[in-house]
């Protein structure tokens, strides 16, 4: 009864997995997935699992019929998520330092002070850290000849750009889709989302500086200036929020090599936004008040706490993206068995 009971289970496994092969080739209409391999040296220990390979060629297992968050675990462990993070927190840290110096040469064209920008990094960013870029900031402002076009900035912004594409790598990698963009267009799309990155930055500093002065001129003209004024004392402190939802939402939307819609994108933009603010707090909470890098690292403890926050964002933005896949198979799947 034992052996016919688990011929009946490899049965419906082998079922599951063809359903699942079956269901695999509906993308290939317009994009090319990377299939997953199974795992051969090693043996699930459940009747119901099946071991594949991850990017490390480490055993990733997935049961049968898994739920939303055992998908989730499975991609995080295939994709080598940790490793990849790590990655982007490289990436991000040879990138921060020329995004910010782009960013600052940009600030006079718009009008905006150096405190403008300091007082956001404070808010939004572990202070160990701000106080670092801060002395960054300070730095390049005093040593700034303001050529907007110069050879020197172009360099720096391709050096920024270098954050994003390792960025639309990992996004390849969580959607199990091939990258088969020349290196001139990956870098080209690389080099918008920077500059898109900064000029988001740059409109929502504006927006958090002049916004009420220009808003009262408009709504004082139809006698509702005083209404604006109290609406604007509540928009004004959520316009950051907006702004790293809307960044994260046009990264998710355009940086994989496929099509997706806004719906399929919105649960990990939200989860993302939401992740990294409140990551931000906590870690910064964790590192002022029991967290002594000082006393392990020496001078060198607000680089390895920088390092440290890239590599948790890193996390976060991944198993935003590893959510966007998950639900764009949905999607795609349910929308085939509607037809």
């Amino acid at each position: 009864m034992a052996k016919k009971t688990s011929n009946q289970s490899k049965y419906l496994s082998q079922i599951n997995k063809e359903s699942d092969e079956q269901k695999h080739k509906l993308f290939n209409k317009d994009d090319v997935f990377v299939e997953d391999m199974e795992f051969k040296s090693k043996t699930p220990n459940k009747e119901n699992q099946t071991l594949y390979v991850s990017k490390i060629n480490k055993p990733a297992p997935l049961i049968d019929n898994p739920n939303f968050f055992q998908k989730l675990m499975f991609r995080f462990g295939k994709d080598n998520t940790s490793g990849m993070a790590a990655q982007l927190a490289y990436y991000f840290l040879l990138a921060i330092f020329p995004l910010l110096i782009f960013l600052l040469t940009l600030l006079p064209l718009f009008q905006i002070d150096q405190e403008s920008l300091t007082g956001m990094i404070r808010d939004y960013i572990p202070s160990d850290i701000a106080g670092t870029l801060e002395g960054i900031i300070t730095d390049v402002m005093a040593s700034s000849n303001g050529g907007l076009l110069s050879f020197g900035l172009i360099a720096t912004l391709w050096s920024a750009s270098n954050g994003m594409t390792a960025l639309m790598n990992a996004f390849n990698v969580a959607y199990d889709v091939e990258d088969n963009r020349n290196f001139l267009v990956a870098k080209g799309l690389s080099l918008v989302f920077t500059v898109i990155l900064a000029l988001s930055v740059l409109l929502t500093f504006v927006l958090v500086v002049f916004g009420g002065q220009i808003g009262t001129l408009l709504f004082d003209t139809i006698g509702l200036g005083s209404e604006f004024e109290t609406l604007w004392s509540l928009v004004r402190n959520v316009l950051p929020v907006i702004l790293v939802f809307v960044v994260f939402s046009v990264m998710y939307l355009t940086a994989p090599n496929i099509k997706l819609d806004i719906k399929s994108i919105l649960p990990g933009a939200v989860f993302t936004t939401v992740m990294f603010l409140v990551a931000s707090w906590g870690f910064s909470f964790y590192v002022s008040n029991f967290g002594n890098y000082s006393a392990t690292y020496g001078s060198l403890a607000g680089a390895i706490i920088l390092v440290f926050w890239l590599y948790i964002t890193g996390v976060i933005i991944i198993l935003g993206a590893q959510i966007n896949a998950i639900m764009h198979v949905k999607h795609v799947v349910n929308q085939e068995d509607e037809e």
